[in-house]
């Protein structure tokens, strides 16, 4: 179990613990959530003795092994694959030493102790990890260095989850991944076997791949039980009491004010003015939690357009000579919400370029209506803002001719106060930096807005407000993101982009979803060409259908037992002096829940798959 007892910490001068408590149960996986600035990835460092503490202490059971995600990977010549095998110190000691030892004895006991850890295994768990994160088994054996900084963060990323330390953190790992990183990522630390902590703001990720919420706030550490959807409704009845609590004594200190205002100096009356003076001063403030306010974007609206605003006959788009997707015929209308899915590679970002005039079609017909105006949201572009320039420098080269007064308004309008308005933007955060980047992109009130991963230093509270906005915009918008919860509440049409095609997909996200899972498992052994066969029969399809049941009713069981199991572990009782080995029972058990959910789960897909080859 991880303790945190009684913590005080201190940045300069402003407290961001004070007396904070939590005890994490060994196995458990959970989300730390708070407001940008609270301590998040503070407390990571102090949890692996990289701070040292004011006050309290932080404690894990002895040899437990710490691991999180590098700042990058070197660009040096080792391919990814053993960039990812290294990561596992002690198998790669054990291997250099099987090829020098000579003593028999130590020759044995270290190919027993390469069984013990599955060694001869690891480059297949290694590979089936790099490719989760999207690398190809071609790209799997080239050197670091013919990948870019976001590509070597997966690879640091991978190393991490194949040492598989007793302790995972991980602050905002899905920041440099795509929508089908993501959903693997999240199907991974579902069944990883040890403890888990995760920095994130990705709603559909805190819902599917944690247990429990860990929250900061106030600079106390509050564990919630349940997903983060379970957590916001918790913590909204909490806020709604505290509230009304608080407004009950304002209104008692007020009732008690008055009296003293009005007699204090009246000597009869006197003696009960300063009885209630008494009261006031004995009542202990009840301090209403500080409370991030949603912080909005209000994006200007355009006139409209005569439908369609583009349409595309038969294009091919490309860089130099090579085209990435060709035989485009699409159209978008001014009230469209499109997302682009895709595996990474497949050309989401080469189509948003296309649609935004950055890059010139090679062949076919692109029509785009005359008074079409587009705004265009990169990652990269929060890179090109100008370092030494303040929000409204940057909003003043656009607006040259407008007030002080009307440009601060305009960076209030995107949740930017009057200290981050004159701020230099090198030392904007990374929030801050984007909801600059997203007004600069809307600032001409554009009929199509694309928006390439416009989420990822945006807080939970702002990607809500990013939500409303979106909702209310009356102009087109293409979605490229790995928040699985801003496309579900944004997007109405889905484009699969996938082998130099775009084509409506019509499914649903959740759908998509399932078979990206499913396209990840390995198969036991290739697949052999079958013959045809003769349409099934009513009683075939019906004993399917009953397998399926079977298999959902099996899947059901033995989630509630790991929910069972998890709430038993969850319990500190389980942890007191004397019950250890009670513990490693509960915890073997829930191993062994584990794997028989993940083996009914892929029994539960071969079922569905042949009702669906039968239906077809």
């Amino acid at each position: 179990m991880l303790k945190i007892q009684n913590i005080t910490y201190s940045v300069e001068g402003r407290p961001l613990f004070e007396g904070a408590s939590a005890n994490i149960p060994t196995g458990h996986k959970v989300g730390l959530v708070g407001r940008n600035g609270t301590g998040k990835t503070t407390l990571f460092k102090l949890i692996r003795g990289e701070l040292v503490l004011e006050g309290g202490e932080i404690t894990l059971p002895q040899r437990h092994r710490i691991g999180g995600v590098a700042q990058e990977v070197p660009g040096n010549e080792v391919s990814l694959i053993d960039t990812v095998l290294a990561a596992d110190t002690e198998r790669a000691r054990l291997m250099d030493e099987s090829e020098t030892a000579t003593d028999g004895a130590r020759i044995a006991e270290v190919q027993t102790r390469l069984a013990d850890i599955d060694a001869w295994s690891a480059e297949a768990r290694a590979s089936a990890i790099l490719k989760g994160l999207g690398f190809t088994y071609e790209e799997q054996l080239q050197p670091c260095s013919a990948f870019s900084g976001g590509w070597r963060m997966r690879v640091a990323l991978a190393a991490v989850l194949f040492s598989a330390p007793d302790l995972l953190l991980l602050d905002e790992p899905t920041n440099y991944l795509d929508l089908e990183g993501a959903l693997w990522l999240e199907s991974y630390l579902a069944k990883y076997p040890h403890t888990v902590i995760i920095v994130s703001h990705d709603r559909g990720l805190l819902n599917r791949a944690v247990g429990a919420i860990l929250h900061l706030e106030d600079r106390k550490l509050t564990l919630y039980s349940g997903n983060y959807d379970t957590f916001a409704r918790t913590r909204a009845a909490r806020l709604a009491v505290a509230e009304a609590e608080a407004g009950k004594q304002d209104a008692r200190r007020a009732h008690l004010q008055s009296f003293v205002d009005r007699f204090r100096y009246k000597a009869s009356k006197a003696k009960q003015a300063q009885s209630r003076l008494k009261m006031i001063e004995r009542m202990q403030p009840i301090t209403r939690p500080e409370e991030a306010a949603l912080r909005r974007f209000t994006f200007p609206e355009p006139e409209e357009l005569s439908p369609p605003i583009i349409n595309m006959e038969n294009v091919s788009v490309g860089y130099t000579d090579t085209p990435v997707l060709s035989k485009l015929t699409l159209r978008i209308d001014q009230d469209d919400r499109i997302a682009l899915l895709g595996r990474n590679g497949e050309g989401k970002s080469t189509l948003s370029k296309l649609l935004a005039g950055k890059l010139e079609p090679m062949g076919g017909q692109v029509t785009r209506s005359n008074k079409l105006r587009i705004g265009y949201f990169a990652q990269h572009q929060l890179e090109e803002l100008y370092p030494d320039e303040t929000p409204i420098e940057h909003i003043r080269r656009l607006r040259p001719t407008e007030t002080p007064a009307k440009l601060r308004a305009r960076l209030a309008s995107f949740g930017m106060n009057a200290d981050q308005a004159d701020l230099v933007a090198g030392r904007l955060s990374g929030g801050q930096k984007a909801r600059l980047s997203l007004l600069i992109a809307t600032i001409d009130a554009p009929h199509l807005l694309i928006l390439d991963e416009p989420t990822n230093h945006l807080d939970i509270e702002s990607r809500e407000g990013l939500v409303e906005a979106l909702t209310a915009y009356s102009g087109a918008v293409i979605l490229v993101s790995h928040d699985m919860h801003l496309l579900s509440l944004v997007a109405d049409r889905l484009w699969l982009v996938k082998d130099g095609r775009v084509q409506p997909y019509d499914e649903d996200l959740e759908a998509y979803r399932k078979m990206l899972l499913a396209s990840d498992k390995p198969a036991d052994k290739p697949a052999k060409s079958k013959p045809a066969r003769a349409p099934a029969t009513r009683d075939e399809v019906l004993a399917l259908r009953a397998e399926v049941r079977k298999c959902e009713a099996r899947v059901a069981k033995l989630n509630a037992m790991r929910d069972k199991l998890a709430k038993k572990l969850a319990s500190p009782d389980l942890y007191e002096d004397g019950k250890t080995g009670e513990a490693a029972v509960w915890q073997r058990k829930y191993a062994e829940v584990m794997n028989g959910l993940d083996r009914a789960e892929e029994l539960w897909l071969d079922a569905l798959e042949k009702l669906e080859g039968v239906n077809a």
